[in-house]
């Protein structure tokens, strides 16, 4: 299978990638990306190695792939998926939202249920097909923009003033199409291999022409990926920041200039209700997000494993209020990990025999989470207090002869030298209190769009209809008289 040097020497393209006004000409070294590709091309090495048993043979081909990317079609091969997902999430702690089996994850669906990008006017049920086929035999990594810019969430597409400001069709050509406009958010754009690009945003009849779903190269021609600023530059060391050095991934603007896309690489294609299709008649939703909430339950352990340790070097850990902070975050990180478990053991076979993690459990989780995780971080901001405030400048304060006997002397606890203690709560804030972890908490709370949203997905897989039913057959076993 494809290495992590493999993919590292197969960013070395043509991608425009913009940062402060210019355009980064190789982002596998570029102080804001390269971080963050050694960590992914550390998780493909992680796939090839034998020993993690990630890699399965396609039936298909015969040949060896990423589990990640393959579909499940039984439940060992979902007990395979979880353990998978979970081996590359244990390697970030949970801190990269967009690993490449996320929106693999939905590649493995769209193969699947190629009966889903089929009519009449337009069949891509073979590109569909061919898609997840040359992600699992590249094992490639793929990002996806699936949200508007936000230019006014007031209407849709069609009525926004100028012209294909929403990346859709400028042109219609004997081999394909052409892309005008922009869309977001391509987190881990600048660093992957290729970009779906949708719209999970509903929209209407009047919006055909942005009702599109298609593939491209990052380095297509007259794409453009306008970042975010980058944290990992600012970043003084993996000492003092531990997290921003290894883990800041880069969201990006998706800018179109009239970015050709030839029909081999097109999924939908002014479609309104093909989007819908796409997304939940394949099972991508829901498959993409367990995958989701896998990568958050190993970020919620870790989480309270740093709350932990934190309590212990302060010495507070046996105090009753500790104890019971810390038991709410347990609790807390449990009812993830016990959605995950839950949707496994709910799964069943759709009709075209994959796998589906149970609905009720993913999404009851997920509409939770914009909740949990601010009360996660509050929980331990509550638990380091001024620790995290009271820490040297920087390594060098350790490094320097002139300032560490001070270090040593008054920034410690009992059985936690001072380099222990500093590099534990420098690990803290850089979850709680750096720019880094800033961008994680906004993250969390919008991970699969507005918190309305997501709890519109919980409701509608809840199944009101046995609850609603024996309330009022209990109704009805009494009456007035």
């Amino acid at each position: 299978m494809r290495t992590g040097k493999d993919y590292l020497a197969a960013l070395d393209d043509s991608r425009r990638v913009y940062l402060d006004g210019h355009a980064v000409t190789d982002v596998a070294h570029h102080p804001a990306f390269a971080p963050i590709a050694r960590t992914i091309a550390e998780l493909f090495d992680l796939a090839a190695d034998p020993a993690s048993a990630m890699a399965v043979t396609d039936p298909a081909s015969g040949t060896t792939v990423n589990r990640l990317f393959a579909t499940p079609t039984s439940r060992e091969d979902l007990v395979g998926y979880r353990e998978a997902a979970t081996t590359w999430a244990r390697h970030t702690h949970g801190w990269v939202g967009r690993s490449p089996d996320h929106v693999g994850a939905f590649v493995a669906a769209f193969g699947s249920h190629p009966e889903a990008f089929a009519r009449e006017e337009h069949d891509f049920a073979a590109n569909a097909r061919a898609f997840q086929e040359r992600v699992l035999a590249e094992n490639s990594y793929v990002s996806y923009a699936i949200i508007p810019p936000q230019v006014s969430r007031a209407t849709t597409a069609h009525a926004w003033e100028g012209e294909l400001i929403q990346a859709g069709v400028a042109e219609e050509r004997p081999d394909g199409i052409v892309i005008r406009g922009a869309q977001m958010l391509a987190t881990g754009g600048a660093v992957a291999d290729e970009i779906f690009v949708s719209c999970i945003k509903p929209l209407g009849p009047e919006d055909r022409d942005f009702a599109i779903g298609f593939v491209v190269p990052v380095a297509a021609d007259g794409l453009k990926l306008y970042c975010r600023r980058p944290y990992a530059p600012a970043a003084t060391s993996s000492y003092d920041y531990p997290l921003t050095s290894r883990y800041d991934e880069t969201d990006a603007l998706l800018v179109f200039d009239d970015v050709f896309v030839p029909w081999d690489r097109v999924l939908v294609y002014r479609d309104v209700a093909g989007l819908r299709r796409q997304f939940f008649d394949t099972g991508a939703h829901v498959l993409g997000n367990w995958q989701a909430q896998i990568r958050f339950m190993v970020k919620l352990q870790f989480l309270a494993g740093l709350a932990r340790k934190v309590a212990a070097v302060n010495g507070v850990d046996r105090i009753p209020g500790v104890v019971e902070k810390l038991g709410e975050l347990a609790s807390l990180a449990s009812i993830v990990e016990s959605a995950v478990l839950a949707a496994e053991y709910t799964a069943a076979p759709d009709e075209q025999g994959m796998w589906r993690p149970g609905a009720r459990a993913v999404y009851g989780a997920m509409g939770m989470q914009a909740e949990l995780y601010p009360r996660v971080l509050a929980i331990l901001r509550d638990l380091v207090g001024g620790g995290v405030l009271q820490v040297p400048s920087s390594v060098a304060d350790l490094t320097s002869p002139e300032t560490r006997p001070d270090i040593d002397r008054y920034v410690q606890s009992p059985g936690a030298p001072a380099e222990e203690r500093v590099k534990l709560f420098k690990l803290a804030w850089d979850a709680v209190g750096s720019e880094f972890g800033g961008r994680h908490h906004q993250y969390e709370m919008f991970y699969a769009g507005a918190p309305f949203v997501v709890k519109g997905y919980a409701f509608r897989n809840y199944g009101f209809d046995g609850p609603v039913g024996e309330v009022e057959q209990f109704l009805a076993s009494y009456g007035a008289a």
